[in-house]
C-alpha cells in the first residue's frame, strides 16, 4: 500500500466548483447477486484479477483496513491520497471529474456533502452490485444520508450521534445540575456567567452544521429534495425552538466567542472556561489528544431536549465512501469500500477511535462496556448507542449544502457580530440557497 498525505486543512468552507447536472456515462449496472448472474460475479472476478485502487481520504484508520485488504487480496493494491480534507477535497475531486482524467476509485464524502455529488449523477449508485442488503446493518441517519431516490450512492464509514460533553470540575465547583432540557441549559449557562464571568457554557461563532444539527434535534425539517424540485423553509416550527433559546444566549452574551478548532477553544476546553460541547460521538478522541490537560475533569451525558422527558438526537458530522462514475476499477472500488465499512474493516476502525455507523459494532459487548479514563471511567459509548438509536428520522441535506454552508457566515454569522436575529439570518441564508440552487437549474421553492 502506498500513502500519499498532504497537510490537513481546518477552516471555513470554500465555495466548490459549479457541479453540472447533467447525467454522465453510467458505470457497471449488472444485477444484485441474489439475482443470478453479474454484479456481485464481477466483483469476485475483479478480485481474483487483481489491479490498483486509488482511494481518496484523509481518515487516518483507513491506512490500517488497506493493509488488511492487500493482505486478504494480494492481487490488489491500495493506493491512499489525502487529497485534502472536506471541501479541498471536494474541489479536487470536482476538478477532475470535470476535466475527464485524475479521478479516485473510491472517495471518502461527508453526509452533508454526498448530496451534491449525486445531483450531478457523479458517484456510482451501489444498489447494482448488492450494496442494498446492508439496510439493516447501518444505524437510521447513516444509512439515510447514503440513499435517495430508490438508489444507494455510498456506503456509511461512521456516524456522529450527538451527546452532550461537559466539565464536571466547573459544574461541581458551581452547583450546577447536568441540563436536561434546553431551558435548563440557557438557566446553567446564566448561573456559570455570573458565578464567574471568564466561564461560558459553550463557545459559538457560527457554524453551520452545529445549527442545523440542532434544528434537527428540534424537529426542524428546512430542506426537502425531490429530483431537481428542492424546498428551503427555515419558518418550521422545530426551527423556531431553536432560535428562539440561542437567541437569548447571544443577547444575554453567554456564549465565548471563540472558534470552534483554534487554539483559544483546546485553551478554553482545558482550563474550564468552555464548559460544555454539543457535538458528534467522534469527540473524545479529539479530548484525549488536544485537551490531555483536563483527563478526568469531563463527563458525558445525553443531549438536553427541546420538550421535557423526550430522547430525540442527531447527527452531526460522519462520512461514507462513494465510488466516482469516472473510477477505472469499479468493481475492485466497491470491494474496497465494502470491506472498509461492513464486518471486519469496520471494527478495525472502531478499535482505532473512528465512531461506528455499523449496528453490529454498536451493539457490541465490547464496545458497550468499554471504560474511558478520560471520562473518568465511564461507558460513554452507551450514551453514545442510546443516542444514535434516537436519531429523529426523516433529514435531509441540499443537493448544493457545500455551497449552502459556504455562506452561512454571510448571512446567519451576522447574529453573532451585530443586532441582527438569527430567524433574519436564517432568512438571509434560506434566500442565498434559494437564488444559487435557481442558478444551477434547480426548481428551489421557499
Amino acid at each position: 500500500m502506498r500513502t500519499h498525505t498532504t497537510r490537513r486543512l481546518l477552516g471555513a468552507l470554500a465555495v466548490l466548483a459549479t457541479l453540472s447536472l447533467t447525467t454522465t456515462a453510467c458505470g457497471a449496472d449488472a444485477p444484485d447477486a441474489g439475482a443470478g448472474s453479474g454484479g456481485p460475479k464481477d466483483v469476485a472476478a475483479a478480485l481474483e484479477k487483481g489491479g490498483k485502487v486509488t482511494v481518496w481520504a484523509w481518515e487516518p484508520t483507513l491506512k490500517k483496513v488497506a493493509e488488511d485488504f492487500e493482505k486478504k487480496y494480494p492481487k490488489v493494491d491500495i493506493e491512499l491520497v489525502n487529497a485534502g480534507t472536506g471541501d479541498k477535497q471536494y474541489t479536487a475531486l470536482q476538478n477532475a471529474i470535470a476535466a475527464g482524467n485524475g479521478a479516485p476509485d473510491v472517495a471518502q464524502i461527508e453526509y452533508y456533502a454526498l448530496g451534491q455529488f449525486t445531483a450531478a449523477k457523479s458517484v456510482e449508485d451501489l444498489f447494482p452490485y448488492g450494496a442494498q442488503k446492508y439496510g439493516t446493518s447501518f444505524t437510521p441517519g447513516p444509512w439515510n444520508a447514503v440513499s435517495r431516490g430508490g438508489g444507494i450512492f455510498a456506503l456509511p464509514m461512521d456516524s456522529g450521534p450527538m451527546a452532550f460533553f461537559y466539565n464536571k470540575k466547573v459544574f461541581d465547583k458551581h452547583g450546577i445540575e447536568v441540563p436536561t432540557t434546553w431551558d435548563e441549559y440557557v438557566e446553567a449557562a446564566r448561573t456559570l456567567h455570573k458565578a464567574d464571568p471568564k466561564i461560558f457554557i459553550t463557545n459559538d461563532t457560527g457554524d453551520a452544521g452545529a445549527t442545523t444539527s440542532l434544528i434537527w434535534q428540534a424537529g426542524g425539517r428546512p430542506y426537502y429534495t425531490d429530483g431537481t424540485d428542492v424546498t428551503v423553509n427555515f419558518a418550521d416550527k422545530g426551527t423556531q425552538k431553536y432560535t428562539a433559546t440561542w437567541q437569548k444566549l447571544l443577547d444575554e452574551k453567554l456564549l465565548a466567542p471563540v472558534s470552534s478548532w483554534s487554539d483559544a477553544w483546546y485553551k478554553g476546553l482545558a482550563d474550564g472556561s468552555i464548559a460544555t460541547l454539543s457535538i458528534g460521538a467522534w469527540m473524545p478522541a479529539n479530548l484525549t489528544s488536544g485537551v490531555a490537560s483536563a483527563s478526568g475533569d469531563w463527563r458525558v451525558a445525553p443531549l438536553p431536549q427541546w420538550e421535557k422527558g423526550d430522547k430525540t438526537s442527531a447527527e452531526n458530522g460522519g462520512s461514507s465512501l462513494a465510488v466516482p462514475k469516472a473510477a477505472k476499477n469499479k468493481e475492485l472500488a466497491y470491494a474496497f469500500t465494502e470491506f472498509a465499512t461492513t464486518g471486519a474493516g469496520a471494527s478495525t476502525r472502531v478499535a482505532q477511535g473512528a465512531f461506528p455507523a455499523a449496528r453490529a459494532d454498536l451493539e457490541s459487548k465490547a464496545f458497550l462496556d468499554a471504560k474511558f479514563p478520560y471520562f473518568g471511567g465511564q461507558q460513554a459509548n452507551r450514551i453514545f448507542a442510546e443516542s444514535a438509536r434516537n436519531v429523529g428520522e426523516n433529514w435531509s441535506y441540499l443537493p448544493f449544502q457545500v455551497y449552502a454552508n459556504s455562506v452561512f457566515n454571510d448571512t446567519v454569522g451576522k447574529a453573532y457580530v451585530s443586532s441582527t436575529q438569527l430567524d433574519d439570518g436564517l432568512k438571509a441564508w434560506q434566500d442565498a440557497s434559494v437564488k444559487y440552487g435557481n442558478d444551477q437549474g434547480f426548481t428551489v421553492n421557499k
